[in-house]
């Protein structure tokens, strides 16, 4: 008897119609996985079209919400015992999500995160990954090479525990802090995925301080639900 494949994957888009078809696909290559759901969150270019084209299911939000609101609108329709999410940019490399999938799959981790290789151009100057880290660190004792990565496998049980996940750029950090606490089995897997890199211009900068914000407020969140 042929098993049937037991992976939803959940990705949250914002004008990324140059770069879905290519992810969706990829990872529509995964043995495991059974459906990709894709939430456009508000996008004003034809992500939603290129995703729905490709083989995804596909919800719109009528307005841009964030990743996290994304991500809790598109949970419900996860069907299978594990869910992947990814980001919408990572392209063909998004194949490189089974790593993280195994470990799940085969009850060595009940999360996996993705460790990304060294960025190829400098970005910022560390401070929202070293922020991210300290933290992580102090209220849950894992150490963690890339504390901000979006790109994580977990069990059906996992994703129940951790819902609804925390708006704007602190979704994760967030979500390892309360699976750690949990009790959950937590893992980095290395991975040679590629996505769009944030530059060091003001668009950056910017970026990065709406991201350092938001890591924050996590943060005092956790410490106050001690």
């Amino acid at each position: 008897m042929v098993k049937e494949p037991a992976v939803s994957v959940l990705v949250p888009a914002y004008n990324e119609a140059s770069r879905i078809k290519d992810t969706v696909q990829a990872v529509l290559s995964i043995p495991e996985v059974a459906e990709v759901v894709v939430v456009d969150d508000g996008s004003t270019d034809a992500t939603a079209e290129v995703a729905r084209a490709s083989g995804a299911r596909v919800i719109r939000l009528p307005r841009n919400r964030g990743k996290g609101e994304a991500l809790n609108r598109g949970a419900a329709l996860c069907t299978r015992d594990v869910v992947l999410l990814i980001d919408a940019d990572l392209g063909t490399s998004a194949v490189e999500a089974r790593r993280l999938l195994l470990p799940v799959l085969k009850d060595q981790a009940d999360m996996t995160v993705a460790r990304f290789p060294a960025a190829r151009h400098k970005g910022g100057f560390g401070l929202v990954k070293g922020l991210a880290r300290t933290g992580i660190r102090w209220y849950t004792g894992l150490v963690m090479e890339s504390p901000l990565s979006g790109q994580r496998a977990m069990t059906r049980e996992v994703l129940q525990h951790l819902l609804p996940f925390a708006s704007g750029f602190g979704v994760e950090v967030g979500m390892t802090i309360k699976a750690a606490r949990l009790g959950f089995r937590v893992q980095e897997v290395p991975v040679v995925m590629t996505h769009r890199e944030t530059g060091r211009d003001l668009k950056g900068f910017l970026h990065r301080g709406k991201q350092f914000w938001h890591v924050a407020r996590v943060l005092w969140q956790a410490r106050n639900s001690l």
